[in-house]
């Protein structure tokens, strides 16, 4: 095992080093040049909310969006697949592989591939290189999965399409964090989902039309599979523009490139925005400069917060996953006709987008913690309601609610869990308790299926709202404040 290097940096000559530097955990490493990695740092977290910073933002979320809308797919295909007589809704014993719920867990059987054992590349070999070559795997994969009529064969292409998911998702938390100042990293995460949640109404969509059909003499649910794949490639060109992180490269020691980055996307923020920027603000101190270690997520200060969000992931997994995969099939179960769960499923699809968009009202002035919590309760209490009621109106009201809560909780935790790990192990500190929520959602497609054949609709919520009560008292009872603080800040 490496030894942790410690160094410390004097003052520059003209005796301070800017904010947000005061104690460089996720700097270079000790050949780079130190005070310029300060520099940079601070220069990142003085941009302003511009064009060009939420260009970049944007043409991220749009390569997510078609990982949202491959996570989501099985929630809309899914009575489309039962239909054609692949698979079937409940399950005769828990590890059904003829049942629906194989397919949900085969996603998040690639996905926890994708988390834990590829998305610790990005620390390796960048961000850009993980993000923009696991979009086509996705799309690749799961073009020949909506060839298959094989259930095997499907389960097989949709845990390969499941680790692009997986590598890709890590990859762009960590990214986001990197590059955006402290003071829009909630706004930031908020405007990502409502981009890629937009995915989520447009499956709904096609699947209310090309679900019950089929065009061509092909199934309509592999229609809403290729169409999907059509889109990610024509982003994924878009995606080869994206620079490199560039606390990625000050942790490689490349900070002449990370300075050549930040120095063009300073230039185009000026030309955006008619004016020219704040200097950064300074602070008298010493700059400690560390480098990461084996096994550095198991030792204080790291050691807390990574069991805590171990915990929370898989709680979290069972009750988001527990709703958003299952609502078409969900109303079904309470006596709602096949299009007409379809047609719900759509009206409630658009609260996705909305929610995180309203969010950005408040998501950098509460504190992220909390904003967890709450919501993580609000979802328990909306569930139990849910399940009791029939009426439609009602049913679309609770689940427009319930999938509020739920976005706001994943922004939430998606910044708040970038957040609290250095650069120099984010990935694979975001892919380790990323990995445990694709685990409990793997095993809550048998889960779900299963409680829902014995118990029915209010075992499925009493089972979601279980969940949820401990990850309001995992956040709320253990995690550490986040709001307003720079990354090397919290990272200390």
């Amino acid at each position: 095992m490496k030894n942790t290097r410690n160094a410390s940096l004097r003052m520059s000559a003209h005796g301070t080093l800017p904010a947000g530097s005061a104690a460089l955990a996720d700097a270079a490493p000790a050949n780079a040049a130190p005070v310029d990695a300060a520099q940079i740092a601070a220069r990142l977290n003085r941009l302003p909310a511009s064009r060009p910073i939420w260009w970049i933002i944007f043409a991220l979320a749009l390569g997510g969006w078609f990982e949202i809308y491959d996570v989501f797919l099985t929630a809309y295909i899914g009575p489309g697949l039962v239909k054609a007589g692949i698979f079937v809704h409940g399950a005769t014993s828990f590890f059904d592989m003829g049942s629906l719920g194989a397919f949900v867990a085969a996603l998040f059987c690639g996905v926890f591939i994708g988390t834990f054992a590829v998305a610790f590349v990005a620390d390796r070999i960048g961000r850009r290189r993980v993000f923009v070559g696991a979009l086509l795997c996705y799309a690749l994969s799961s073009l020949i999965m909506a060839l298959q009529s094989d259930p095997a064969w499907i389960i097989v292409w949709r845990v390969v399409a499941g680790i692009g998911v997986g590598a890709e998702l890590v990859t762009i938390d960590a990214y986001v964090s990197e590059f955006v100042p402290a003071s829009i990293r909630g706004r930031s995460y908020a405007f990502v989902q409502s981009v890629q949640y937009t995915a989520i109404p447009t499956i709904a969509f096609l699947a209310w039309r090309l679900v019950p059909i089929a065009p061509l003499g092909y199934d309509g649910w592999r229609w809403v599979v290729w169409i999907g794949c059509l889109g990610a490639v024509l982003v994924w060109f878009i995606r080869l523009g994206l620079p490199e992180s560039p606390r990625w490269l000050l942790q490689k020691g490349r900070a002449a490139e990370a300075a050549a980055i930040v120095a063009d996307l300073e230039r185009r923020i000026e030309r955006a925005t008619g004016k020219p920027l704040p200097l950064p603000l300074a602070e008298k101190t010493v700059l400690r400069v560390e480098v990461a270690s084996k096994g550095e997520l198991w030792r204080a200060p790291y050691r807390r917060r990574t069991i805590m969000l171990l915990v929370f992931n898989f709680f979290q997994s069972i009750g988001y996953y527990g709703f958003a995969s299952w609502v078409p099939t969900l109303l079904a179960a309470k006596g709602v006709t096949f299009t007409h769960s379809l047609l719900y499923s759509l009206v409630i699809a658009f609260a996705n987008p909305i929610g995180p968009l309203l969010a950005m009202l408040f998501a950098d002035r509460v504190e992220r913690k909390w904003l967890i919590a709450g919501a993580a309760a609000a979802m328990a209490l909306v569930g139990i309601v849910f399940a009791q009621q029939r009426v439609p109106g009602m049913l679309i009201a609770l689940g427009l609610l319930m999938t509020l809560a739920s976005n706001c909780m994943t922004f939430s935790y998606r910044t708040y869990q970038a957040e609290l790990f250095p650069t120099r192990v984010r990935a694979r500190a975001i892919g380790l308790v990323y990995s445990v929520s694709r685990i409990s959602g793997m095993l809550s497609g048998f889960l779900i299926a299963f409680v829902l054949h014995r118990l029915g609709v209010s075992g499925v919520f009493t089972l979601i709202a279980g969940a949820m009560a401990v990850v309001v008292l995992t956040i709320g009872g253990f995690g550490p404040r986040t709001l307003g603080r720079s990354l090397e800040e919290i990272s200390r």
